[in-house]
């Protein structure tokens, strides 16, 4: 009947247009496991093995050349995780790897409780990073889905919240446990990860994201391969941008000012704490101002942030520095995956593969840029300013990247109507 047919497809356009309470209920349940999953993968496997470094050393498990080396495998097993997320997820389905890639992690922190051999312990770390780049791969593609397109940005935000979870955990959880002892800690963060895993273990979607509608206002059109390749060349200029901070900004402190180790230590937990709020704040921005736009102004506070140390060496400006370069430091992560969902608004597989593609591109990128900017600081004799100052010209070098293909894009659009 015709008033049968006009109410079916009614109610299938409704059903498009929003889901229902329950999917939005288990959208918000699975950012939940994807959060845990970034705080397991990222923030403790990668950001606690730094305050845990002197204690390695102290200890005397491994010299400290290479107990340098150690915390360089789990960088190039993050490298190894992005490009092996993929085709691990072809195979195997997403919660089920998901799930395994989180247990690994947690058992990379039982298996470095006992130093058996330089090269187990290397090989755990190797391990707990490619953990970590597999997670960062899929965890937020599998759940994003899922959430209410008009919330995706607020989503993101919270998956990545659990990477700055991590960095300020590093600055306060570690030093608690290694009062009781070396072994101890590394057993207290196998812990914990366990309890994270298990808290992630029935969120994760084991079915088809529902059928959503962009709304009309917000839809992007699809644009030339030539921005999304540019979109990678960013984020991994962005990655260059961030080490400074990541890498020296607690030396700078204590040895380049000469204020100590506890003040180094103190801005490092704003950097934490920055990196908690960051990731919500800039899914939030670009909820309400657009992902490229947003990306943009990320660009330009991280080039200003990031040059603070040279201009300025006082608390004050050491402080916004330190929070907003941690904001940033997992708060361009949904920026870089909203973008993408701009860019390929229909395709999901294609989505996953570009968000591959970018991690990737970030890792590789990061690790050059951890290596190369220690050999700018031994063969310049210790300059830190240099190091900022190379970090602000990689994040305004981005900027430019973005804003010519803009130009490029809009004048190409010109040219096909003319």
């Amino acid at each position: 009947m015709p008033g049968s047919s006009t109410c079916d497809a009614a109610r299938v356009a409704a059903n498009n247009v929003a889901p229902n309470n329950n999917t939005q209920y288990n959208g918000w349940r699975a950012t939940l496991s994807a959060s845990c999953a970034s705080l397991v993968g990222i923030g403790l496997a990668r950001f606690a093995y730094t305050p845990l470094l002197p204690a390695i050393i102290g200890e005397h498990w491994f010299a400290p050349s290479a107990a340098a080396y150690l915390g360089a495998a789990n960088l190039a097993g993050y490298l190894a995780g992005a490009l092996l997320g993929r085709p691990l997820a072809a195979r195997v389905p997403a919660h089920i790897a998901l799930r395994g890639l989180m247990l690994l992690a947690a058992i990379a922190f039982f298996a470095c409780a006992v130093p058996v051999s330089l090269t187990w312990f290397f090989v755990w770390r190797l391990l707990s990073g490619i953990s970590g780049g597999a997670l960062m791969v899929l965890a937020a593609p599998t759940v994003l889905p899922h959430v209410p397109h008009r919330r995706r940005g607020v989503a993101s935000g919270a998956i990545f919240a659990g990477v700055g979870l991590g960095i300020a955990a590093s600055g306060t959880l570690v030093p608690l446990l290694l009062r009781q002892g070396l072994t101890e800690t590394w057993g207290g963060l196998g812990v914990l990860s366990l309890i994270l895993t298990m808290i992630a273990w029935s969120g994760w979607p084991t079915d088809s994201a529902p059928a959503q509608v962009t709304p009309a206002a917000h839809s992007p059109r699809p644009l030339p391969a030539v921005r999304l390749r540019a979109l990678y060349v960013e984020y991994a200029l962005n990655a260059v941008a961030l080490v400074p901070h990541m890498l020296f900004l607690v030396d700078f402190v204590a040895r380049g000012l000469g204020q100590g180790l506890d003040s180094g230590a103190q801005y490092w937990v704003l950097f934490g704490l920055g990196a908690i709020v960051g990731p919500v704040l800039s899914g939030h921005l670009a909820d309400r101002i657009g992902f490229r736009s947003a990306l943009r102004w990320a660009f330009i506070l991280q080039a200003l942030s990031v040059v603070v140390p040279v201009l300025s060496t006082g608390a004050p400006s050491l402080i916004v520095s330190s929070v907003i370069v941690g904001a940033f430091t997992p708060g361009i992560v949904p920026l870089v995956l909203g973008r993408i969902h701009e860019l390929m608004p229909q395709d999901v597989s294609a989505q996953k593969t570009a968000w591959s593609a970018a991690t990737t591109a970030f890792a590789l990128l990061q690790a050059a840029a951890a290596y190369g900017l220690t050999f700018v600081f031994a063969e310049s004799g210790g300059d830190y300013h240099l190091l900022f100052m190379i970090g602000a010209a990689s994040a305004v070098l981005a900027l430019c990247v973005d804003l010519a293909v803009g130009v490029f894009a809009s004048r190409r659009k010109s040219h096909v109507h003319k």
